[in-house]
């Protein structure tokens, strides 16, 4: 659904009920309903999803103009070592020397080992 896709944006609820947009990088490996996102760990999108897994994404461009439907999806903090290993090989296989790129200085700046990695599933969409 979202292969030729550079960008998502994914949809996320604050505790008030409003949806916050946020455009990402993502990677899909394996299943093309399950996407990979990577976050700082600290970052509202990542609370919000500890908080409420129902998200919504859809395809954007990079200043995070929806241009495609939006699905409902299910989110999740992803913490198994060879999964994670995977949804980074298969960002940088994606993204190439950008990723490439913003890892180094991740690494450089110790932020790296910060980093969350996010799980969604995309519902069918019939």
């Amino acid at each position: 659904m979202f292969q030729d896709q550079q960008y998502v944006t994914i949809g996320t609820k604050r505790r008030n009920g409003a949806t916050v947009w946020t455009p990402v990088w993502f990677a899909a490996f394996g299943d093309a309903q399950t996407l990979y996102v990577f976050s700082a760990g600290a970052a509202g999108k990542v609370k919000r999803i500890r908080n409420f897994a129902d998200i919504q994404v859809a395809p954007c461009n990079v200043s995070g103009k929806v241009t495609g439907a939006i699905v409902p999806a299910q989110a999740w903090l992803e913490d198994d070592a060879t999964i994670c290993e995977n949804a980074y090989a298969a960002l940088r296989a994606k993204y190439g020397w950008q990723m490439v790129l913003l890892d180094f200085f991740s690494k450089l700046s110790r932020s790296f080992s910060k980093r969350q990695l996010l799980g969604l599933s995309i519902s069918s969409v019939t």
